[in-house]
């Protein structure tokens, strides 16, 4: 045996005090699509360490399986579907003996390996396994392996074009069979765009009508669907991941529901380009029927990873929602309209003060008019100022009036 293959009794039992890795951003809790993935692997020897390779593997893939349920007892065992989709394969050597020796020497204490490699472009991540393996090989000892796990996750704005645009559908139910039918039961709901990110609300604008004899509960959900392909057949799984509900809607009545909120869940992000795993979500606005089953609609949304910016979006959303044709304001204006007198001309800021009437809410107005508030203000927007007096029209009161304000919760 020549002296550079000898391997000294001293180095090959040592004991590996500690053996790990560690990477750089340990506060970046995922990674994206053609990052730069950097780390450590750290070693310490209580005392000198003959080392033949220390060695790196960074893996990445797609794994799914399952079987059909249980056969009966005798007959054949139930199909079994498995697949499999690589996106990360990267082998490193850290450290390696020379070529003309088994071993190389670590002395005694702390030792760094840095390592750095860069996850492939457009990859299709989500709940794909990526791991960082480190292998320590020794001569007549067997290989130590120390394996650390990370998140990568495909970035997806919510702010594109496509995820702004709103989403509404409506459905109707007639409840009964034969002759023994009662009215419909309608439901249309929206929502003003289609792209969240975890911790958002989701503002849901919804119209329930119940034309039937029954009493009926709306509620809203969002659906995580988990759809998994392997040898050409599907498993899907599909779970609430949040809901909540209105109040109950008497026979004859309606509600309406103008932003009602239900808050996303952390959860991990949609994938929607990966050829074996899809995740999806769904809002779910429906209603719950006794002895009936219910009358469901389900509008589409995307969890993504760029949280939702208002400021270049807010405006036509907002238009959007309420869908106002300004055009009518154009036609009602005169050429050359003459400017009112000036009010506060007429009346003391005193009596102003005193007597200018609180203005009732548009929900108000709309109910006391039985039309829209627009309409109203088209109405009366034009008609001429009151006619100038010497007298006081509101003559100062010898006692104050005061007003109870009330809430009702």
């Amino acid at each position: 045996m020549s002296p550079g293959r000898w391997k000294p009794p001293s180095a090959m039992g040592v004991k590996v005090r500690t053996f790990g890795i560690v990477f750089d951003s340990e506060e970046l809790s995922s990674y994206s699509s053609g990052d730069r993935v950097a780390g450590q692997v750290l070693l310490e020897a209580s005392e000198e360490l003959a080392v033949s390779v220390l060695r790196l593997e960074a893996k990445g893939c797609a794994r799914v399986h399952w079987s059909d349920s249980p056969a009966a007892p005798g007959a054949p065992a139930a199909p079994r579907y498995r697949d499999e989709v690589v996106y990360l394969h990267q082998q490193q050597i850290l450290r390696q003996a020379p070529d003309d020796q088994g071993y190389f020497i670590l002395q005694t204490g702390k030792h760094e390996f840095p390592f750095t490699f860069h996850l492939p472009q457009g990859g299709k991540y989500g709940s794909v396994q990526y791991w960082v393996t480190a292998i320590l090989e020794r001569p007549g000892v067997s290989d130590q392996v120390v394996k650390r796990e990370f998140s990568v996750t495909s970035q997806i704005d919510v702010n594109v074009p496509y995820f702004l645009s709103s989403v509404s559908k409506s459905k109707e139910k007639t409840i009964g069979c034969w002759f023994f039918t009662s009215g419909p039961i309608s439901l249309s709901a929206k929502i003003e765009r289609s792209g969240f990110c975890n911790g958002e609300a989701i503002p849901i604008y919804a119209e329930f009508e119940n034309c039937s004899s029954r009493l009926i509960m709306p509620k809203a959900a969002i659906f995580q669907t988990q759809t998994y392909l392997a040898n050409e057949k599907t498993k899907t799984f599909r779970q609430v991941i949040a809901n909540v509900r209105g109040n109950h809607i008497a026979s004859g009545s309606t509600e309406s529901w103008n932003g009602k909120t239900l808050k996303i869940p952390p959860v991990n992000p949609s994938i929607l380009d990966c050829s074996i795993i899809r995740v999806e979500y769904s809002l779910a606005v429906y209603v719950h029927i006794p002895g009936s089953k219910k009358l469901m609609l389900e509008l589409p949304i995307v969890i993504g990873t760029i949280p939702y910016n208002s400021f270049g979006s807010r405006t036509p959303s907002i238009c959007g929602h309420f869908n106002m044709d300004m055009s009518w304001l154009q036609l009602t204006l005169p050429e050359q309209p003459e400017a009112p007198p000036n009010y506060a001309d007429v009346v003391s800021e005193e009596d102003l003060a005193r007597h200018f009437p609180s203005f009732p809410q548009a929900d108000g107005l709309e109910h006391e008019f039985g039309s829209s508030t627009f309409a109203y203000i088209q109405e009366f927007r034009f008609q001429p100022p009151p006619i100038y007096s010497e007298v006081d029209p509101n003559p100062t009161l010898s006692e104050e009036v005061q007003h109870e304000v009330s809430f009702e919760i």
